[in-house]
């Protein structure tokens, strides 16, 4: 009679019964087989901050130049704060030692400067668990929306639920601008999605302990849930803060006194007030200062120039002529843009004032009919010229995209 041949059952007290060379295996010692190869799998790729190669700043800036054009403040800055980062996972718990403390960073750009770019551009390099949440989704607990928890959620995900991996990670907290305090004018209604949100953050970004529902969600009261410690969690926010020039043009100026007023006024930068930036103007904008102070690196990203979106459109590793390039080269059909054409796609994306967005959206319209049409023909080479890129253009509803 048939019977496994590692726990002796016969095949009728089987559900199935596997046959081999010289003997079989039943259903539950193939899922017990599993279960003890997983273990062992999971021991074997069980995370070691000792074996990581650590890259020094100026090394993890080259890697984010291949991809990422010009906004060198911000870049030294990331490239400091994640190699500090590394340093701090290595730090030995004696009590002899000084505590490195985290340095969680803020970086304040326009739209379509490349804030979210660099957050996915540097996960790209990374040796530890990278997430990257939107902000605009939180609310406070016990409301329409996603807790807190969450942004815990997602990075235990990304770290295949190893805790002590995750508890090493990094996360970028996009849109964070979109979470500040509505009004200073007292309510009778919460802001839900303002600042009770950050209220709630403040747990995660100073380090505490915290309970994370493992798919993410609403906490139930039958859930379990994974305690996360966030002491080692580097995060990094980034937020465009639309308005936020006028709130330092105005500190600016009433900073300006005395007989000096007028040659401090000529030094100002008017079209990048960005770059004077300070935490006071985050608080004028709506974060409360208890955020403002567990995010102690504050940087800006510059608006793109003619030049810069030039080079954005054609330099980097995957640049977006490259990517065309390439959809078309796996039809074998050679792409070509003239001069002209690119000088054209730079304009009209300063015209409609969507940053380094704008490119695409323009090339998109101007590639469209023929991606539709060029696979099903037989030609081997397609050159896109200024005449037919100015007619798709300006026959389509991107003008309407034209700021008013």
């Amino acid at each position: 009679m048939d019977k496994c041949s590692f726990c002796g059952r016969p095949r009728k007290d089987t559900n199935l019964l596997v046959a081999g060379i010289s003997g079989h295996i039943c259903d539950s010692c193939i899922e017990q087989a599993y279960s003890i190869l997983e273990e062992e799998v999971k021991k074997k790729s069980a995370f070691n901050v000792d074996e990581i190669q650590i890259l020094k700043p100026a090394e993890i800036k080259a890697f984010l130049d291949q991809y990422v054009i010009g906004q060198e403040e911000a870049k030294k800055y990331l490239s400091v704060a994640v190699y500090n980062h590394y340093k701090r996972l290595m730090q030995k718990d004696d009590d002899d030692e000084v505590e490195i403390e985290k340095s969680n960073i803020i970086l304040v750009g326009e739209t379509g400067t490349g804030k979210t770019l660099l957050a996915r551009t540097i996960a790209r390099m990374l040796h530890v668990p990278f997430t990257i949440v939107d902000a605009t989704v939180l609310t406070e607990a016990g409301y329409v929306g996603e807790d807190i928890e969450s942004i815990l959620s997602r990075l235990l995900q990304a770290a295949d639920y190893n805790v002590e991996a995750a508890e090493k990670g990094i996360v970028f907290i996009d849109e964070i601008d979109k979470i500040a305090r509505k009004s200073d004018n007292p309510s009778i209604t919460r802001d839900v999605s303002g600042e009770g949100v950050q209220q709630g953050l403040l747990k995660l970004l100073e380090g505490s302990v915290v309970n994370v529902p493992p798919q993410g969600g609403r906490k139930h009261p039958d859930q379990k849930m994974i305690p996360v410690n966030t002491k080692n969690i580097l995060f990094i926010c980034g937020g465009a803060f639309d308005g936020i020039e006028q709130k330092i043009a105005r500190r600016l100026n009433t900073n300006v006194v005395g007989y000096s007023a007028n040659k401090d006024k000529e030094r100002i930068d008017e079209k990048n007030l960005l770059q004077y930036i300070s935490p006071q103007d985050l608080k004028a904008y709506g974060l409360i200062p208890e955020i403002i102070g567990r995010l102690p690196i504050l940087t800006y990203l510059n608006p793109l120039d003619r030049k810069a979106l030039r080079r954005i459109l054609v330099e980097p590793k995957n640049s977006i002529i490259k990517q065309y390039k390439k959809l078309f080269a796996i039809d074998g059909i050679e792409l070509e843009f003239s001069k002209e054409v690119l000088d054209y796609i730079v304009d009209k994306a300063i015209e409609f004032k969507l940053g380094a967005r704008g490119l695409r959206s323009i090339c998109e319209t101007i590639m469209i009919d023929h991606m539709f049409h060029t696979p099903s023909k037989n030609s081997k080479k397609l050159t896109i010229t200024l005449d037919f890129a100015i007619e798709k253009v300006e026959h389509t509803n991107l003008r309407r995209l034209k700021a008013s």
